[in-house]
């Protein structure tokens, strides 16, 4: 049984910086790490990869053979790659007695919610090499800061989640800078727990070209609250605290913590509940390291009165 991520996000979420950092940081806790690239765009790799998909295509030469433009080329790689899951099985094989994997997917968002190509691809080697594979869905935090930006992301995490039907994180990366593009409307759980969306109508409606959409940002609010599925842990890939937090939400989710363990069911158990790290206290953890205090509000009190 084999261990891993399946790193995604729309691009400048941080998905290569992430794999660098969380590369560096599993070894620190006795894992042996196999980063796997299967970004055709991504040709400046500041992390040693195991395997990398421009072995088997290149997105430059997609392009140019075929008269596509970049997000054509990268739906063509992935069929192709797709097609040839035999190559990428074959360099995974090795790996897998001893190795934590870490998959680099491209930024390209219709990947994971439109096409069926990137799923497909998971999906076989899931099968085929017995994978247990958690989704690491990155997006960026300054996103918080923007009403309308912030559903758009709470609208792609949902279908991404409804498309790859895998156990699946939602990080707000880039904590450290979360206030670097206006302070945020509501304190930081507001947005972590997804709380109440129709607070965010008024400050929507502040904007001219959002107040036209009343009804229809109204309507896909409540699709996101009525499948009550999307809410986001926070990362700083800089800060080891940071990332010891989420490496253990992922490991809760894929099965690593049970890795190895012959015990009753009342044993897992213990092992999936405790100790308990209530999330609000750990919220407030890091809004009071990353974000300006503001000692006359409350939890859900707009932070902008």
């Amino acid at each position: 049984m084999v261990f891993g991520q399946v790193v995604i996000g729309p691009p400048g979420s941080g998905k290569t910086t992430y794999c660098n950092g969380m590369s560096q940081f599993l070894p620190l806790i006795g894992r042996k790490v196999a980063v796997i690239n299967l970004d055709p765009a991504n040709d400046a790799l500041p992390y040693e990869c195991a395997v990398n998909i421009e072995e088997l295509i290149k997105l430059q030469d997609v392009m140019a053979e075929h008269s596509l433009g970049p997000n054509g080329g990268l739906v063509y790689c992935m069929d192709y790659l797709e097609k040839n899951i035999d190559w990428l099985e074959s360099k995974l094989k090795p790996l897998i007695k001893d190795h934590y994997l870490l998959f680099d997917f491209p930024g390209q968002v219709e990947l994971f919610f439109l096409h069926a190509n990137a799923k497909n691809v998971i999906m076989k080697l899931i099968k085929r090499l017995d994978l247990r594979l958690t989704a690491v869905h990155l997006v960026d935090a300054h996103l918080c800061s923007d009403p309308g930006k912030f559903v758009s992301a709470l609208l792609l995490s949902l279908s991404t989640m409804v498309h790859l039907e895998l156990p699946h994180i939602n990080v707000l990366s880039k904590i450290d800078l979360i206030e670097s593009y206006g302070r945020l409307a509501f304190n930081l759980d507001f947005y972590t727990d997804v709380q109440d969306l129709s607070y965010l109508q008024y400050h929507l409606d502040q904007d001219p070209r959002s107040s036209k959409y009343r009804k229809l940002t109204k309507e896909l609010c409540e699709v996101i609250e009525n499948y009550g599925l999307v809410n986001f842990t926070t990362l700083d890939i800089q800060d080891k605290e940071s990332v010891g937090n989420l490496v253990k939400l992922i490991d809760k989710s894929n099965g690593y913590i049970f890795a190895g363990i012959e015990a009753s069911a009342v044993e897992f158990s213990k092992i999936a509940v405790g100790p308990v790290d209530w999330d609000y206290y750990r919220v407030a953890a890091v809004q009071e390291k990353y974000m300006k205090d503001d000692e006359d509000i409350g939890p859900n009190k707009d932070r902008t009165s």
